[in-house]
This record gives C-alpha cells, sequence and structure tokens, in this order.
C-alpha cells in the first residue's frame, strides 16, 4: 500500500482531496427477508415459522445491543488504558518521543512498523513517572515515555502504545528529515483551551491531511490544566491527540501554566534537554528553534535565579548557533516565547509598555534582570514567535521600538531588525482582545479573527507565512515572505 492512498501530502497554494476506501457489508432486514423469502418457497410451513422466529430473534437481540451504551454509563475509566497520546521531537536525528497517560501503573511500551511492512514489527520499552497533581485530591497519574530512535528521514511509521493491560489507537507518523535542505512547514498558535477552542477543528483535519511537519504551541493550554484537580489539563491533552499523535507538538510555557511552579506543564510534555521544557533549542531543515519562557520575569516566586540561569543558557546557546559551521548549515535563528516584546493590544499587558520586562529587563531586583532585546539583537536572531495577546499582529522589522525595514518597497527583504509575529489567537474562554486605535509606527497587520499561523523555512535564504482566519472559513488573511541574503548580526548594518 502506498502513503499516497492514506493521505495526500500538501502545498498551501493548491486544493486538496482525500479519499479513503472502506469496503463494508451489511445484511439489512430487506435483505435477510429477501433470502428468507427465497428459502421459504422451498420449505414446509414448519419451516416458515421457524425462520419467521429467528427474524424476530435477530432484532431482539439487534435491541439488546443498541442498550448497551446505557449498561455501561457510570463505569470507572479503565486505568491502565493509554490516552492523551502526544508526540516531540527530541532533537537527534532519526528520532521521536511518545508520551501518554495511564491512571495506574503499567509498563510502558511502543509498537511500530514501517507502513506497508509487517504491523508492529519493532517494540521498543520506555518509562513512565508519577505525576501527583498539588489539587486537593493530590490525584495521581503516570507519564509514559519512550524514544524511538534509527527512524528512516520522511518515513512513514504506524505505531500504538500501551502494553499488555491495554493499547492505544493506532496512529502514524512521519520522520523527521534532518537534511539542511529540508523545508519544514509548521503550525503555530498560542493560547487555545479546552472551552472555544475555535481553530482546533480545522487544524485537526490539516495535521491528518499531511499538511504540517510540527506545531509550534506557543504557551497558554486548556485554561488551565490544573483546573478541577488537573481534569482540565487531561481533557486538553486528549482533545489535541487528533493532532499531537500525528506530528511534533513543540511547546513553550505560558502565564496559564504557572500555578504549581508549572507543574502540569513541566510534567506532561517531553521537550529537548534537561529543563522540563521551561527552555531548549532544536534544529530542523535551515532553522536553529529556541523555546524559552517569558514567566521567568513575572513569576519571581519560584525563583529569581531561573530568569538568571535561563539567560545565560539562552547567552551560549546563541553564540554556539553563531559559530560559522553552524550559522552556515542552519542559517535561521527562530526564537518562540509567550509574552511578547511588542504590541498594540488595549489590554495595559506588559508588551503593551515602553519598558517591558521581557524586552528590556527588571531593574527592581537585585541584580537588575537583563532583558531579551538586546541579546536576540546582537546574536542576529532572524524571527521572534510570540503569543499571549488573544490577536493576531505582524510587525514590521523592529529595534528599540524603531522600525528597520530593509527597504520602503520590500520591508522583508534583508530586513535591518528582527521580525515579530504574534499569534494567540487559536481560541479560549477569555476570547480575543481590544486593539488600541492608535498603534505604534512598527505594527504592520492586525486581525482580531480567530486563527493560527503557518510558516515554511523554504530554504537559507527564504521563510514565508500566512495567517488563516478560522472566523473566515479558512481565509488566509495576511502573507509575507521574509527574504535573506545574510544573516547574523552583520546583516543589521
Amino acid at each position: 500500500m502506498s502513503v499516497a492512498s492514506i493521505f495526500t501530502t500538501v502545498s498551501w497554494k493548491e486544493t486538496y482531496s482525500l479519499t479513503f476506501n472502506f469496503s463494508s457489508f451489511r445484511l439489512t432486514d430487506v435483505d435477510l427477508q429477501s433470502k428468507i423469502g427465497d428459502s421459504l418457497s422451498k420449505q414446509k410451513s414448519a419451516s416458515v415459522l421457524f425462520l419467521r422466529f429467528s427474524v424476530k430473534m435477530v432484532h431482539a437481540a439487534y435491541a439488546v445491543l443498541s442498550l448497551a451504551p446505557l449498561l455501561v454509563l457510570g463505569v470507572p475509566p479503565i486505568g491502565t488504558q493509554p490516552e492523551q497520546v502526544h508526540l516531540s521531537y527530541p532533537g537527534a536525528p532519526g528520532s521521536m518521543v511518545v508520551t501518554w497517560t495511564t491512571f495506574n501503573k503499567t509498563e510502558s511500551k511502543v509498537e511500530y512498523g514501517l507502513l506497508g511492512g509487517r504491523l508492529f514489527e519493532m517494540t521498543v520499552g520506555g518509562n513512565s513517572t508519577l505525576f501527583v497533581d498539588s489539587g486537593e485530591e493530590k490525584r495521581k497519574m503516570y507519564i509514559h515515555r519512550v524514544t524511538l530512535t534509527g527512524l528512516k528521514p520522511a518515513a512513514v511509521y504506524v505505531y500504538h502504545c500501551g502494553s499488555d493491560e491495554g493499547w492505544s489507537d493506532v496512529f502514524f507518523f512521519i520522520a523527521l528529515n534532518d537534511s539542511t535542505s529540508f523545508s519544514p512547514r509548521f503550525a503555530l498558535y498560542g493560547d487555545m483551551g479546552n472551552e472555544n477552542p475555535q481553530s482546533l477543528a480545522r487544524l485537526q483535519k490539516e495535521t491528518q491531511l499531511g499538511m504540517y511537519d510540527v506545531i509550534l504551541h506557543i504557551g497558554d493550554f486548556a485554561y488551565d490544566m490544573h483546573e478541577d484537580n488537573a481534569r482540565i489539563g487531561d481533557e486538553f491533552m486528549r482533545q489535541i491527540q487528533s493532532i499531537a499523535a500525528y506530528v511534533p507538538y513543540m511547546t513553550c510555557p505560558g502565564n496559564h501554566e504557572a500555578s504549581y511552579n508549572f507543574s502540569n506543564y513541566r510534567n506532561r510534555f517531553s521537550m529537548p534537554g534537561q529543563t522540563e521544557g521551561l527552555w531548549y533549542s532544536w534544529n530542523l531543515g535551515a532553522a536553529h528553534i529556541i523555546s524559552f519562557s517569558t514567566e521567568v520575569y513575572f513569576y519571581l516566586e519560584f525563583g529569581l535565579e531561573l530568569l538568571f540561569k535561563q539567560y545565560e543558557w539562552l547567552k551560549k546557546d546563541l553564540e554556539d548557533a553563531n559559530k560559522p559551521e553552524n550559522r552556515a548549515a542552519r542559517p535561521w535563528i527562530i526564537t518562540m516565547g509567550h509574552r511578547p516584546m511588542y504590541c498594540s493590544d488595549d489590554d495595559q499587558d506588559d508588551c503593551t509598555k515602553f519598558d517591558s520586562y521581557v524586552r528590556l529587563g527588571r531593574n527592581d531586583t537585585k541584580p537588575p534582570a537583563p532583558g531579551l532585546e538586546d541579546l536576540f539583537y546582537r546574536y542576529g536572531v532572524d524571527l521572534e514567535l510570540w503569543a499571549h495577546e488573544h490577536t493576531y499582529e505582524r510587525l514590521w522589522p523592529v529595534y528599540g521600538d524603531k522600525v528597520y525595514n530593509g527597504s520602503k518597497e520590500q520591508p522583508y527583504r534583508n530586513p535591518k531588525a528582527p521580525v515579530h509575529i504574534i499569534t494567540g489567537s487559536a481560541g479560549c474562554r477569555e476570547r480575543t482582545d481590544r486593539f488600541n486605535p492608535n498603534p505604534k509606527d512598527w505594527s504592520a497587520f492586525r486581525s482580531t479573527d480567530y486563527g493560527y499561523t503557518r510558516m515554511q523555512v523554504v530554504n537559507a535564504t527564504h521563510l514565508y507565512m500566512e495567517q488563516v482566519s478560522d472566523d473566515q472559513y479558512g481565509k488566509v488573511i495576511d502573507s509575507i515572505w521574509v527574504v535573506k541574503e545574510q544573516h547574523g548580526c552583520s546583516a543589521w548594518f
């Protein structure tokens, strides 16, 4: 069976179709009566009565079976049954992490195989960790992690996870291509909740159509994962399984994850590195992608040292990414953090203020906490992705509150400062935000529509982005090409 018979890998510029062919057989009452009629002509009256009795018994059996769902209501879920399945990329070529949850302790196994080959011909074991939520009930759950290695780039794998005490549904994924010439496609958004997840259905369909290689969720999940003794978190993870079980779901923390020192976020996701997903980096195609926590600037009760530790890590990571051999291989440096440095929303958030903590740091700490704008500018960060504001906003290239376009005619061709995108309108119970009617000069395009962003790192010089409006039934309402013939800090001059 070919990959094309399972799904179609699509381009955003084309019309797509996806056809599944299933063969099925159903014996209807009419069919049954017809067959009985044929038989009756050859049988005696006693046989007729017997067959009519048989038909009534079949109908009675159907009636009893139709009540089966009602008979199992109230039965507690099976604690050994896997749920909340999601993938992540650990950063090593040819690998993928499968994460899931059970409510009783079980083995952690993934059975998988190449599409078209023997089903589940390979088995890999992993481990589970006990997560005890800090709510009143102190609910317990086991988070399972299995790392698959030796995957063939761009090959399709079919898998399920669990143990002999319960298996998940069957899913598939495409192993990421580790070539620097790979042109990965992303969907990116923040601020998606259980209630009013406006963009979810469209994202589910497009992911399963094969339109994306990776999802970037830029903070704020579920609203909120800790609520109802973490049941809201469970429901959210079930909700995104229809996306995250098929492509790597890469994350960063937002302010809505802060309860109990971000414990639900830190335990439920499996990001690269050893920081429980608070900050990390990874490579894909021609891009070096850095995820970090803006929340270290706001939740000082969890330790001011985290802010400085992250800053030093960011500095070292950017230094490594700018080594000539590394920048030549991965010229695009892209960051993702929840709270923006700039925004034109009318809500008095940090990004609406000139002295934004994220941008300029904090002077009310000892020692003063450094901001991130100068750091990112100094190391030639090309693109900065944000959420938090429940809107979409594209900025002109900006540094120091001033616009530095490449040119009047082509502002994003060889821009003289980083490009900022805010995409926090995926949908949640807090609805969308309002804009300030008088934005600053650096605001290029704004929308309060629910939606999400698509991005493709096409090659070493070209990157494409577009904004999808879910309110307008998937219409692309904004798009840009960022073209850079030179990367790094020297590109600014």
